[in-house]
């Protein structure tokens, strides 16, 4: 599912690399955290995977597909049918109701709205009640449930997460990652989560664990 060996990505500007991972893999179905401080380049991983940032070195494959290799238009193609992305602002849209948030990846790479299969996700979410509510009209944990439900919409074969626990409780944190496990077995999804938050690795005990180093101070990179 994912393999990776001599990666590394610098922002412009920096004084060096900003991210750098000699070699990781990951199989189908397998589960992954990636743990470090904040800046060691958590979320740039995570773009480089989703094919939102291009590697500059290294290689990077993700379903077989080599990810440097691809123009553009050909990546958020790829993107839209391989991997769902549960970012750390869930950015779900104000003006839409729950069940058009969740809608919103299949209009992304042009398939027919399957409001059979929202309703649906909606219902294994909890949320069969609030498909017509808007976001502001949901708690903190309702939306990253349509979050993650959009995130799984198209039924991705990699399921990331950047920092889906930060500002949570421990109960709501242990029922978030349950959440995302679930799904993801249940979608034959591998889910890789990045994260500073110990009680993810404590909760998903059996996780393959990718460990990156704090940049030095001026390479200093979001994520």
């Amino acid at each position: 599912m994912l393999q990776l060996s001599g990666l590394s990505y610098r922002y412009p500007n920096a004084a060096g690399a900003q991210l750098s991972v000699p070699a990781f893999s990951l199989a189908r179905g397998e589960h992954a955290v990636i743990l470090g401080p904040s800046g060691c380049g958590k979320s740039t991983l995570l773009h480089l995977i989703a094919a939102i940032l291009t590697p500059q070195q290294g290689t990077l494959r993700v379903a077989g597909t080599d990810l440097a290799a691809l123009s553009p238009r050909a990546a958020d193609a790829w993107r839209g049918a391989t991997v769902g992305f549960l970012p750390q602002k869930l950015a779900l849209v104000a003006s839409l109701t729950v069940r058009e948030n969740l809608l919103l990846p299949a209009y992304a790479i042009g398939r027919a709205a399957d409001t059979t299969r929202a309703d649906k996700l909606l219902d294994t979410l909890g949320l069969a009640d609030k498909a017509s509510a808007k976001p502001h009209q949901l708690s903190q944990g309702q939306q990253q449930r349509v979050a993650i439900g959009r995130a799984l919409f198209n039924q991705p074969a990699l399921l990331l997460a950047d920092e889906p626990t930060a500002n949570l409780d421990d109960e709501s944190c242990t029922a978030a990652i349950g959440l995302l496990t679930s799904q993801a077995e249940a979608n034959d999804a591998s889910l890789v989560i990045a994260t500073h938050d110990a009680r993810v690795l404590a909760a998903l005990p059996g996780a393959k664990v990718l460990r990156l180093q704090a940049p030095a101070k001026e390479a200093a990179c979001p994520g």
